[in-house]
């Protein structure tokens, strides 16, 4: 389906607007298409949360300038827009609550997708087919097959687009993985990766509600399968139901799995087993596991996910990070920074300590920089969809495996599960009418 059938299809009605996309190519001047002020157009879908934290770390950099806010809610709608008022002393000049306004708005340079997982992969599509970059936030989508499409939109329209797995531009991640690869604490034996969130509590049952005013619900829910409305399945909460997306695994999942491949130069694991359940809130609404341990076996190495709702403290007393173990030393990385403690054999270290090298603490603000700088290079950015896709398709077999209750061995080169019909149905995205998977 292309664009215009696209939006013939889904109602959209535009008046004067033309539907003849833009199709691929580089721009001559990525600095404001249309007019002279030499700014990048930037354009927000999903204003509450992280989507606006973006947005603002955007508007950190004097090049930028935000022309249009979407949001399906109109108390976020127009509270971010208040807030980009203040911040910038310009009022925002559209406001929409259907995200395909700014699909047509040839104004907009980049489309920063900070929305639930499931209308991560439609946005992006459609914004690369109509000649605009794209910031999306991780994970990259809800489904394997949406991952496997946003890069086809990147690739075939010539888009930069960047996943927002901003650790990528935090310089001390980097500077460890670099460490690893270079043999520094031996051959690692086991890698151990873990999110324990006390932040995230338990959702008691709440009987649905009226459609709050304002909302549009029924756009909200996009693709997904009709329901009733429930607050516990809206906004932040959304991330607890498989519908919208993968609770942690997703969710802390795509930051920290990202470095535990960077770290040993691994790809896509042959063999994946992951158990877990409600452990702790086993009557509560969350659909997503609340203690989950997913093991990725690799030919000389395991990699070991390991989460926990309403615990806040994991390994080394940090609430999440990466353990590296190696035959001479053990590397421990989180977002503060990373040090190494040395194996010792017969009182005899195998190697010197590396103390606690501090993280600059800067990752969000590089990250946009980083995609600000590729608009103009046409260079790929620091975490190219393609990586975004890579690490998000890892956590999914996490999910996946435990979801239906044994081993799974993904083949990349034929799109499913090898003999496992049930966990390949997982690995697809089944859309409500009338929304449609693009076909390029």
């Amino acid at each position: 389906m292309n664009r215009r059938d696209f939006i013939s299809r889904s109602g959209l009605i535009l008046s004067g607007a033309a539907l003849t996309p833009i199709f691929g190519g580089s721009y001559a001047s990525i600095f404001g298409q249309t007019a002279p002020s030499n700014k990048i157009k930037v354009a927000l879908m999903g204003c509450r949360s992280q989507g606006f934290y973006d947005l603002s770390t955007f508007l950190d950099y004097p090049n930028v300038e935000c022309v249009a806010l979407c949001d399906v809610d109109d108390e976020w709608l127009n509270k971010r827009a208040a807030d980009v008022e203040k911040k910038t002393g310009k009022k925002v000049k559209n406001l929409y609550k259907d995200w395909r306004r700014i699909i047509d708005n040839k104004e907009v340079d980049v489309m920063i997708i900070g929305t639930p997982d499931h209308w991560h992969c439609l946005p992006e599509v459609f914004a690369c087919q109509a000649g605009k970059d794209v910031y999306v936030e991780k994970p990259l989508s809800n489904t394997i097959e949406e991952c496997d499409l946003m890069v086809a939109a990147a690739r075939k329209y010539n888009r930069v687009v960047q996943v927002g797995q901003w650790q990528r531009s935090d310089p001390h991640w980097n500077e460890a993985a670099r460490f690893l690869r270079d043999g520094k604490i031996g051959r690692i034996r086991t890698v151990k990766v873990w999110a324990y969130q006390d932040g995230k509590p338990t959702l008691p049952v709440k009987p649905d509600e009226p459609v709050p005013t304002g909302v549009d619900y029924d756009m909200w829910l996009g693709p997904a399968p009709k329901r009733p409305f429930n607050p516990y399945r809206f906004h932040y909460n959304f991330r607890f139901f498989w519908d919208y997306a993968g609770g942690l695994m997703s969710d802390w999942g795509v930051h920290l799995l990202d470095y535990a491949m960077e770290g040993t130069d691994a790809g896509l694991s042959p063999r994946v087993f992951g158990a877990g359940g409600k452990f702790a809130y086993p009557d509560d609404a969350m659909e997503t596991p609340d203690t989950l341990m997913v093991t990725y076996a690799y030919k000389d190495f395991n990699m070991i996910w390991d989460h926990a709702c309403g615990i806040n403290h994991g390994l080394y007393n940090r609430k999440e990070g990466l353990a590296f173990f190696g035959e001479d030393g053990t590397m421990i990385l989180d977002r503060s920074g990373w040090e190494v403690q040395p194996v010792v054999v017969n009182d005899k270290p195998r190697m010197e300590v590396v103390p606690f090298k501090k993280g600059e603490g800067k990752g969000l603000y590089n990250h946009v920089g980083n995609f600000l700088e590729c608009l103009q290079n046409r260079q790929q950015p620091n975490a190219d969809v393609a990586l975004g896709c890579k690490v998000a398709k890892l956590a999914h077999f996490g999910n996946i495996s435990c979801r239906v209750g044994r081993e799974v061995r993904w083949d990349d080169s034929r799109k499913l599960f090898i003999g496992d019909e049930q966990a390949t149905a997982l690995a697809k995205a089944v859309y409500r009418a009338p929304w449609e998977l693009p076909k390029l």
